[in-house]
């Protein structure tokens, strides 16, 4: 009986023979998730002491546009040497990044360290995917999505107070110059255990690198920065921006992701394709949410973020009922109810428009799109893993990532564009605003951005039966 319950242990994700690379991983996610909501808080005033805010969106979108490069680097890279290569690179680069921002005195290299944190986080999160594939079983592979989930929560709670207690005490540079000090951990605890377990290629004859593939990358970082620029100038000259953005985006996007991607053939296409719509979507429906409730309700910016923090708790806990073994032949029924909870709450955000309807409805929604998401993103990378051979695991992870991303690029660009033309521009929130409980802006700009997202979510819901390959 024990000798059963210890190789049961053994065989655990957090059992001997899986725990140091385990703890490992889950630590640099925790150290992306801290970056992403601390970083976040800082911003605004690293951009104001730079003389910097009309730059304030490419330190975002400097980000996210050279990680849509570095995700189909990693791909084959990972695919070619194996995911220990570009995952210490990655973590490398993304320390890097922060050093840079941190210690800038123009916004111009604060927004170059951006743009080189984003190629290491691109390298760093499609390696961990295919150190999930190679290293772990099948049957494992749930409970480390779940483990991946779980690692948001903590900072997503506590990551804003810190940088913000941080940024008043000692200054914002600080809260960029002691992230990269959570890299030594990550390193020290799992590059033993990857060299032992997922160090090697696939496939002994494993392709070289794809130049073709990286040029498109190219050619789609660069589309989707000029469609972003295009969507926050309005003016009749940003039609030229538009087009050749996309131009050089859509050819790029249709050969970097799986055939069929746009058409949910059944398989690997939906997947790639289900995990642009989950997470575009309701990364657009939350970046208006804080605003929506400062400028419309009069809540602080704290109490704004906080009815966000409830979402991250409950995605963990969707993340964890998804790892459970007796689910796994339920896997798409899962993804679709998870669609349908995220499509509701992304529409009952706006009832909070209504002054009669008290602002926490919002926090009460965002805990159940947050269970949605949890079954939805977890189950998807599973998915993704199962479909996937092995020599394939790497450009299938850097679909999947690149799919996420410029879903995320796109869609809160669209919304943001739709905002702006509907008057939402004016909106600004403010001490004042704030204080007097009300606000003069266009609640109809709000509902035009959660609407729509809610609508996609829900065809989303119905594209879901099309994950399973027929047979």
């Amino acid at each position: 009986m024990r000798g059963a319950r210890e190789a049961a242990d053994e065989g655990g994700v957090l059992g001997r023979e899986y725990r140091a690379l385990t703890l490992g991983i889950v630590s640099v996610v925790l150290m992306i998730a801290f970056e992403a909501t601390a970083v976040g808080t800082a911003m605004p005033i690293a951009a104001r002491d730079l003389h910097g805010l009309g730059l304030y969106a490419f330190a975002f979108s400097g980000y996210f546009t050279t990680s849509l490069l570095a995700m189909v680097v990693s791909g084959q890279w990972c695919d070619r040497s194996g995911p220990l290569p570009p995952l210490a690179g990655g973590i490398a680069g993304f320390a890097a990044g922060l050093v840079i921002s941190g210690t800038a005195h123009s916004m111009s290299l604060f927004v170059l360290g951006r743009a080189v944190q984003g190629l290491g986080g691109g390298l760093v999160i499609v390696a961990l995917y295919v150190v999930v594939g190679r290293a772990y079983p099948e049957r494992l592979r749930p409970s480390v999505m779940a483990a991946f989930a779980a690692s948001w929560v903590v900072p997503s709670i506590v990551g804003p107070l810190v940088s913000g207690t941080v940024t008043e005490q000692l200054g914002w540079r600080w809260v960029f110059l002691a992230i990269p000090v959570l890299v030594v951990l990550p390193l020290a605890v799992m590059l033993p255990a990857l060299r032992r377990t997922a160090h090697a290629p696939a496939d002994t004859g494993a392709q070289r690198m794809d130049g073709r593939r990286i040029w498109l990358a190219v050619a789609l970082a660069v589309g989707a920065v000029l469609l972003q620029y295009a969507g926050q100038d309005l003016r009749p000259v940003s039609v030229v921006p538009a087009v050749v953005g996309a131009v050089l985006l859509v050819p790029a996007a249709l050969r970097l992701l799986p055939a069929g991607t746009f058409r949910a053939v059944r398989g690997l296409p939906t997947v790639i394709l289900m995990r642009g719509i989950a997470a575009g979507t309701f990364l657009a429906a939350e970046s208006f949410i804080p605003l929506m409730l400062v400028t419309q309700r009069g809540l602080s910016a704290t109490l704004a973020g906080l009815s966000l923090a409830g979402g991250g708790l409950t995605w963990a806990l969707g993340s964890y009922v998804q790892a459970r073994p007796r689910l796994e032949p339920l896997r798409g029924r899962l993804v679709q109810a998870g669609m349908v909870m995220s499509a509701a709450a992304i529409a009952a955000v706006p009832l909070a428009l209504d002054h009669a309807v008290p602002p926490a409805v919002v926090a009460v929604a965002w805990c159940v799109g947050g269970l949605g998401m949890g079954l939805v993103i977890s189950s998807l990378s599973v998915l993704l893993l199962k479909v996937s051979p092995p020599s394939d695991a790497g450009a299938n992870s850097a679909a999947l990532q690149v799919s996420d991303s410029l879903a995320n690029v796109l869609l809160v660009a669209a919304a943001g564009t739709v905002f702006t033309a509907l008057g939402g521009g004016s909106v600004a929130p403010s001490a004042v605003s704030a204080a007097a409980g009300a606000s003069h802006g266009h609640p109809a700009a709000f509902a035009a951005v959660f609407l729509p997202a809610a609508a996609l979510a829900l065809l989303g819901a119905l594209v879901a039966p099309r994950l399973h390959p027929r047979g």
